[in-house]
């Protein structure tokens, strides 16, 4: 089919691209599958439809706590990971000894990134109900100014902002796809069981849920490339070997064909499909 909606139609329709049922494609059908697993994976990383933005939220146990708070050396710690590292100095050798919090939450292994942790003040008596400071000033300013009119209102509001982003502090948040999980740098005594945590995530589409994975221009054409120069690589070694008929098998140059073309397609990637990396401010 021209557009394929299975990983096997898509193989199929590769092959066909280079010249099967005419042909004899020359690659192991553990090869291809090979391919199309790493063809998937940069598309999932790399390109926008690749992946969607969601919206996890993560209910906080009293196990999260515990993790977050242990000390190294008191009783109950949990999560610590200890790691020494040695130094000499004037003949003698000092170890120093380094501890780490488990303050991390594990994530499904389909998120590609993760944007933002929102704003959260937790459950405690400081920051959560009516008789906290930034309520007060919420209350208090609202009334201060005491007018209806849109120029005011805006002032309001922009003021109020200024007074939320000084009381509520950006939450601090680590994450690395290969380890699957999140570190968050709060003071977790100030939260408590129950309370919900809201992160904005990029979960990779799954091709097998949606199958119009499969028919994506650039994945068909790069996955193409890919049968293209392993095929080229599996003929090097009969280069010069001449078949019946005088044919002369030149893999070499089918491989060199299929590389130029892949880094055309890997440069229109980050041209063209990839989402632009943020800059660093501040």
């Amino acid at each position: 089919m021209a557009q394929p909606s299975s990983r096997t139609e898509l193989v199929d329709y590769c092959k066909r691209q280079l010249g099967a049922p005419v042909l004899e494609i020359n690659i192991a059908d553990e090869q291809v599958e090979d391919l199309v697993d790493d063809a998937v994976q940069f598309f999932q990383e790399r390109h926008f439809d690749g992946v969607y933005p969601a919206l996890f939220k993560y209910k906080l146990t009293q196990e999260d706590i515990d993790r977050g708070t242990s000390q190294p050396g008191k009783a109950g710690a949990t999560g610590i990971t200890t790691s020494t590292a040695q130094e000499s100095f004037d003949g003698s050798t000092q170890t120093f000894t380094w501890n780490e919090n488990g303050n991390y939450l594990k994530v499904p292994n389909n998120v590609i990134g993760v944007t933002k942790i929102f704003h959260f003040d937790g459950s405690n008596a400081i920051t959560n109900n009516m008789f906290s400071v930034k309520y007060q000033l919420f209350l208090n300013d609202i009334y201060y100014y005491g007018a209806t009119q849109l120029m005011n209102y805006a002032m309001v509001r922009s003021y109020l902002s200024d007074i939320d982003f000084l009381l509520t502090t950006q939450k601090q948040f680590r994450f690395n796809q290969r380890q699957d999980r999140i570190y968050i740098d709060i003071d977790w005594s100030g939260v408590q069981e129950g309370d919900w945590l809201i992160f904005d995530v990029f979960k990779a589409i799954d091709p097998n849920a949606s199958t119009g994975v499969w028919n994506d221009s650039f994945l068909k054409r790069y996955v193409t490339q890919l049968v293209k120069r392993q095929w080229g690589q599996n003929l090097i070694k009969f280069n010069g070997v001449k078949l019946p008929g005088g044919v002369e098998l030149n893999g070499r140059q089918m491989y060199d064909d299929a590389e130029k073309e892949l880094e055309i397609i890997r440069e229109q990637m980050s041209n063209t499909y990839e989402v632009p990396p943020l800059d660093m401010i501040g």
